[in-house]
């Protein structure tokens, strides 16, 4: 299913938005659609709500201080970067990098409310200077 928007985007936007679609020999729609999708992917329903940081213990707080994605999602998101890239994915790809660019960015909000958590305990020193 898919809805119309209709919705004012600044000059510079869409400059680039035209200029990657002529690159890409593909329609402006086409190009801003899949950049609304990267950049907004579903969240998951069905996925559980992490516990807040504030009930857990100090080794699980530094624990997530260095959260990364496995080995094997970022060894494919890397892949699918590159298709995507060169303008190869399909579909089902593209839902797939979605799923794996939202999956790291919830990691890495994880791991940097871990960090500051860590900080107000006391565990590990500001990365700020």
């Amino acid at each position: 299913m898919s809805t119309q928007v209709t919705f004012m985007l600044p000059d510079d936007v869409h400059f680039s938005a035209l200029r990657l679609a002529r690159l890409t020999h593909r329609e402006v729609a086409d190009v801003l659609r899949d950049l609304l999708t990267l950049a907004v992917p579903p969240l998951a329903v069905d996925s559980e709500t992490p516990p807040p940081l504030g009930s857990l213990g100090d080794a699980e707080v530094l624990a997530l201080t260095t959260l990364e994605l496995s080995g094997e999602q970022d060894l494919r998101l890397s892949a699918l970067l590159q298709r995507q890239q060169a303008s190869a994915l399909d579909d089902a790809e593209r839902r797939e990098l979605a799923s794996l660019i939202q999956c790291y960015q919830e990691g890495l909000l994880r791991k940097a409310q871990a960090i500051e958590e860590a900080v107000r305990r006391g565990l590990r020193a500001s990365p700020r200077p």
